[in-house]
């Protein structure tokens, strides 16, 4: 498992959180996200997601993704 941490802009409830979580979990990944520090924390398989994948699924909720 690989983990990496994602500053992610726009998120601030409750639904913030289960939209991140949930897209995460659907292409194959754990989220974590942190609204308290802005980020998102994301374990997953290198042989089977890429970064920009999990960044894509984040962006397609309607976050930005800035690091």
């Amino acid at each position: 498992m690989t983990t990496i941490t994602f500053q992610v802009q726009g998120m601030s409830c409750n639904h913030c959180v289960n939209s991140i979580e949930g897209a995460l979990s659907e292409i194959g990944a754990t989220g974590k996200v942190d609204l308290a520090n802005g980020t998102v924390t994301v374990q997953y398989e290198e042989s089977k997601l890429s970064a920009d994948a999990l960044k894509e699924a984040i962006e397609e909720q309607g976050y930005d993704v800035v690091s």
